[in-house]
């Protein structure tokens, strides 16, 4: 006698899940070997590659202090890679780094599009000296063409000791978490004496109006931040404005090495 056989009852296939479309630069990075920045951070290496590693570290310093042994007058200036040219932060960098540029400071920035083009840009059309110092990133990593001197770093933080070795005056346009990073820096170099008070210049006042009056309703009410940190740190849309700021603080500058030199002096022939 055949038995019917029950037929076993499928399982309805399980729904894929969409997968997400990565952007360009994603794509672009998830086919490129890791930075090496990242393996350096991570611990990814063995104990002798870490040690190797250092003197990478120390060559990128070395060929830095090479590349601009010699530039004075640098005035450092940030902002967004991501400003498109005709932009009205685009536009009030590249005057501002003009103007300076005729007085003949010279404009040092990341090297890279958006507002770092447009201040090296501005330089450029004055007649300046225009330096970019790039960093290796899975995105936003090609020179602007408006640069004379340019270096390619690995490492973010030996590019963060170069833009502030040879700055005189700190001018910070619209920008990101890097924007940050390197305003911060640069607060906290000088709040510690680590380097001399020289201004930090914020352009765009409706961007920066709201973290100043939190710095100051927060930070200072709280105690964490003293009244004279921000001493010298401005706030204006003026290109003419910065200029005035940037050269009254570089005649102190000039006025104090004196005074410093003569003191020097005066002990030497005791």
């Amino acid at each position: 006698m055949l038995t019917k056989m029950k037929a076993k009852k499928r399982r309805p296939a399980a729904k894929r899940k969409p997968t997400r479309k990565l952007s360009p630069a994603q794509q672009r990075h998830a086919a490129e070997p890791r930075l090496e920045e990242i393996r350096f951070l991570q611990g990814e290496d063995s104990p002798a590659k870490e040690t190797w590693r250092t003197f990478r570290i120390m060559s990128e310093f070395i060929k830095g202090l090479d590349k601009l042994n010699g530039v004075s007058r640098g005035i450092s200036m940030f902002g967004s890679a991501r400003l498109q040219p005709g932009s009205k932060y685009y536009e009030l960098s590249r005057k501002t780094a003009h103007a300076l540029g005729k007085r003949g400071f010279t404009v040092i920035t990341g090297g890279g599009p958006g507002a770092m083009e447009a201040a090296n840009r501005g330089a450029h059309e004055a007649g300046a000296l225009s330096i970019g110092l790039n960093i290796k990133l899975p995105f936003e990593t090609h020179v602007n063409p408006y640069v004379d001197i340019t270096e390619t770093f690995n490492f973010f933080f030996v590019r963060k000791v170069m833009l502030v070795k040879y700055a005189h005056a700190f001018i910070i346009l619209p920008g990101g978490f890097g924007t940050l990073d390197e305003m911060f820096e640069a607060l906290t170099l000088i709040q510690t004496g680590k380097i001399s008070n020289f201004p930090v210049i914020l352009m765009g006042k409706e961007y920066w109006a709201p973290l100043l009056d939190w710095i100051r309703g927060t930070q200072i009410a709280h105690g964490m931040v003293r009244v004279e940190d921000l001493n010298d740190v401005h706030l204006t849309d003026d290109p003419k404005q910065v200029v005035k700021i940037v050269q009254a603080s570089w005649k102190r500058y000039l006025r104090d090495k004196k005074k410093e030199l003569a003191a020097q002096s005066a002990r030497t022939a005791e």
